[in-house]
């Protein structure tokens, strides 16, 4: 596993940059890169950003890891966990309003000290304080992707005028970015956890100087600004009222948590799978994240002029990868006929389905869902999302673990035999729409990646 690890990140680090060379060589482009004052607005946003980003991911690598270290049964890493999701979906619900009426850029410093928090309970072996631990990091997670962007957006149209074409320009460039910081911190927490000899508590104490240094950044650099106080009910109300109103909006939402459920229950299981077979995980780390970049990239060349696909076939593919990946997994991991190799293959084609995912979806959201009822509709998406994916893990290690691995594998592939089935019910239904189509020159939708 050794030498294949490092065998697979090197080749996919070549596609990775030949893929990207090839399609996002003019991306960046635009009269709003040679103004001096938007250029130094952006650096602002991107030095305290980029930390928080490198310091959530040099996280993935070695938490499971850093549980299993402190002998803890899998059952009970599964608890830890699935503490970890609830406080997400809880904080999730609350997490705009919070960051509305408190500030952006105190939300931000509020960020950087509970994320700073949660690490140095990683120190920790008593099984309450990690659990404490794990239910600050979903506050800081749910701080993390609603607190940066909403005060970006305001600065830049507020305060700054600049034009509203340009916030594509910011966001492009950080999705470019984020996938190389997280290939990039995987490679780190390696070296810091294995070739240094320091442990899997290593890279949770490299995160604490990065969120501190963010959060102190932020402190200087940034102006404060707040959001319209929202009425979280109403903002609830107003988005189960679209999702029950339209089939699409449905539909899409069945996919996503049937989809995201799925990469859940994998970010607990690819750790226990592999690490018997002594992997170099940040490597691992890395090379899946690179497979998730792979995977970005052909998205956006699928869509271009050349190639012409429309988003709706490309979200069908990510699925169907998925599932025979699953499919894969569940020989791959028969107890007694374990194959580590065949299983880091399945791996890698579900961040790569990831990949290929995440812009589709987020095209057809943005085509689905009013804009008025985003907020809404997001926080119903996410509540099956992370019930089904505690479910999962609660049901995991209720038998034996290895048997147990390789049923949840077998659950999760029904589980996505579901979603291709919701896949194939969506395209039934916009078959004949044209609005869910890409224009004539093919557009381009970035979303988040999953964290692992």
């Amino acid at each position: 596993m050794l030498i294949a690890a490092y065998v697979a990140f090197a080749f996919l680090l070549v596609i990775c940059i030949s893929l990207e060379f090839s399609a996002c060589r003019s991306k960046f482009t635009g009269r709003s890169c040679s103004n001096p004052v938007f250029l130094q607005f952006q650096l602002d946003y991107y030095q305290v950003y980029f930390l928080a980003l490198a310091a959530d991911w040099l996280q993935g690598p070695y938490l499971y890891k850093l549980y299993q270290h402190y002998h803890f049964l899998e059952a009970q890493i599964a608890i830890i966990y699935v503490c970890g999701f609830a406080s997400s979906v809880l904080f999730g619900l609350v997490s705009t309003s919070l960051v509305d009426r408190l500030g952006r850029k105190k939300s931000c410093i509020l960020f950087s000290l509970t994320y700073s928090v949660c690490c140095l309970t990683k120190l920790s072996w008593d099984y309450f304080v990690l659990i404490v631990g794990r239910i600050l990091g979903g506050l800081s997670t749910a701080l993390l992707f609603s607190a940066f962007e909403a005060w970006y957006v305001h600065e830049h149209v507020e305060r700054h005028d600049f034009p509203a074409e340009w916030i594509p320009v910011t966001f492009s460039k950080a999705a470019f970015w984020n996938s190389i910081i997280a290939i990039g911190t995987g490679v780190v927490a390696n070296v810091f956890a294995e070739w240094l000899g320091l442990g899997p508590v290593a890279p949770f104490m490299v995160s604490i100087p990065l969120l501190m240094l963010a959060g102190v950044l932020a402190m200087k650099n940034w102006d404060e600004n707040y959001g319209k106080k929202r009425a979280l009910p109403k903002t609830c109300m107003d988005g189960l009222k679209c999702l029950l109103s339209d089939r699409r909006v449905l539909l899409l939402g069945t996919i996503q948590a049937l989809f995201e459920s799925v990469i859940y229950i994998f970010i607990f299981l690819w750790t226990p799978v592999l690490d018997p077979h002594n992997p170099p995980l940040g490597i691992v780390f890395s090379s899946f994240m690179a497979a998730s970049m792979v995977g970005s990239s052909l998205y956006r060349i699928a869509t271009s002029k050349k190639y012409r696909l429309q988003p709706m076939h490309i979200l069908s593919l990510s699925v169907l990868m998925v599932f025979f990946s699953l499919f894969m997994l569940t020989f791959s991991t028969n107890p007694g006929q374990e194959n580590p190799l065949e299983s880091f293959l399945a791996f890698l084609l579900i961040e790569l389905s990831c990949g290929l995912y995440f812009p589709s979806m987020g095209f057809l959201r943005q085509k689905v869902i009013p804009e008025k009822d985003q907020a809404g509709v997001m926080h119903w998406f996410r509540v099956p999302l992370h019930l089904l994916a505690c479910l999962g893990l609660l049901i995991l290690h209720d038998s034996d673990y290895k048997t147990g691995t390789r049923n949840m594998f077998t659950i999760c592939s029904v589980v996505m035999v579901m979603a291709l089935l919701a896949v194939v019910s969506l395209f039934t239904v916009v078959r004949n729409n044209a609005e869910l189509r890409l224009p004539s020159p093919a557009g381009h939708s970035e979303g988040p990646s999953p964290e692992l």
